[in-house]
């Protein structure tokens, strides 16, 4: 079983940055793609980024691209989530997800969620 936690979500000015990081326990997730998901207040959760196991593949939502950026660090068990130019339409509870062992990209379901982190962007 993985156990995903996030943090480094908070307040922030429109146009300023934050990063979310989120860290795997319960077993290594080196061969585990990961992922973040955000749910805005009521709107769907909807897909925000992922990466693969072995960082070749990534995909970003359109809404973030050139804006976010995912990134991971097998050693540490951790992937983090650096989201620049912070707009209002940002604000959301962000949640990290993993996949299963070694699953085929792209992602179609993830195995794991985390409880989330809220982000809010002040305009």
């Amino acid at each position: 079983q993985v156990r995903l936690v996030e943090s480094g979500g908070g307040l922030v000015q429109a146009g300023g940055s934050l990063r979310l990081s989120c860290a795997a326990s319960g077993r290594t997730v080196s061969r585990n793609a990961m992922g973040w998901f955000r749910q805005a207040p009521g709107k769907e959760r909807e897909f925000v980024a992922a990466r693969s196991w072995s960082g070749v593949n990534t995909d970003y939502a359109d809404s973030v691209k050139g804006r976010f950026t995912i990134s991971r660090d097998n050693a540490k068990n951790t992937v983090y989530l650096q989201m620049n130019n912070l707009k209002s339409a940002d604000t959301a509870v962000y949640y990290c997800v993993a996949s299963t062992y070694a699953a085929a990209w792209p992602i179609r379901t993830w195995a794991y969620w985390g409880q989330g982190t809220q982000v809010t962007v002040s305009s």
